[in-house]
């Protein structure tokens, strides 16, 4: 299991974020449904934690089946989803994902929100994250996937009218108020031979991607959404919770018998039945290609609806 600490600022409060956090949300996911693949939200409840009191339980399914590698596309559902489960109990969240057909794969992250420049070195109040297991990630010059850029959300030139803050210079995190910090301890567990150590490398590669993308755009909506009360966002939320989920059933639905049929198998395959792979004239372990080159794609694999 590979763990590592992500810290990530913003030129906001946490209290400012709490909301940022949900518009943001709810809008990238259904920004990205459609054609049978996004978000649905199967989950979405009140819940209490013995420890950190009343939040919210959240669980989606992420449709992702066109971004498999072709050699998967064989023996996967038509409609291959992750499931996604979220406790909030802000600032504190948890974010577990699964694959049901992957059983030995899993990602943790346990996240935690203070208003600092990510200089706590023991923000879970356990064994502190060693050094070498901790990055920071800056908003504003780290690079992200060019197909993802966009001027409006560069935050070199963003410029908030209803709060005044921007754009952001070098340095900025130094001196700039209010300023506040997302921490995740992030886990990332594929305990299959001969493909665990590079298969975990690879998601935390696309895990840092996702982290700034998504808080960039928390930063550069921020006109859309300051200003809203937690219940305003909330019905935002719901309202585009009851959109997102019609245009991924909408779409399923719509397939119809002109798609592809899937091979039919008589019993369930796993990723450690070499043997079966092989059938399918799948290549395994020693002949496999390093996943960041492999036919997968080549800008974040969107595993998560949230960087939370």
């Amino acid at each position: 299991m590979l763990m590592k600490e992500y810290r990530i600022c913003m030129p906001l409060t946490v209290d400012e974020y709490r909301i940022g956090q949900l518009y943001m949300i709810s809008k990238h996911s259904c920004e990205q449904s459609g054609g049978g693949e996004g978000v649905e939200v199967v989950t979405n409840e009140t819940d209490t934690h013995p420890q950190h009191g009343q939040g919210q339980l959240t669980e989606k399914r992420i449709y992702l089946s066109s971004k498999l590698p072709s050699w998967a596309k064989a023996f996967v559902p038509r409609f291959f989803y992750v499931t996604e489960k979220a406790w909030n109990f802000y600032p504190y969240t948890i974010t577990e994902y699964s694959v049901s057909f992957l059983p030995k794969f899993s990602i943790r992250i346990e996240t935690r929100f203070e208003n600092n420049n990510g200089d706590n070195g023991n923000v879970f109040g356990d064994t502190p994250t060693p050094a070498k297991n901790v990055s920071f990630l800056d908003i504003l010059s780290d690079p992200i996937p060019e197909k993802h850029y966009k001027e409006s959300e560069d935050l070199s030139r963003w410029q908030s009218s209803k709060t005044g803050r921007g754009p952001l210079e070098e340095g900025w995190r130094d001196d700039h108020q209010p300023i506040m910090c997302s921490y995740k301890r992030v886990q990332c567990s594929f305990e299959v031979y001969g493909f665990q150590t590079r298969t975990e490398e690879f998601i935390h590669r696309n895990i840092q991607d996702i982290l700034l993308i998504g808080h960039r755009q928390a930063v550069a909506w921020i006109d859309e959404w300051h200003g809203l009360s937690l219940e305003e966002v909330r019905e935002y939320e719901q309202a585009m919770q009851e959109k997102t989920n019609s245009k991924v059933k909408s779409s399923q639905n719509n397939t119809g018998p002109s798609a592809a049929p899937r091979p039919v198998f008589s019993r369930s395959i796993s990723v450690t039945d070499e043997r079966s792979l092989k059938k399918m004239g799948v290549t395994t372990c020693e002949a496999m290609s390093d996943p960041a080159a492999s036919s997968g794609p080549k800008s974040p694999l969107r595993l998560n609806s949230t960087p939370e």
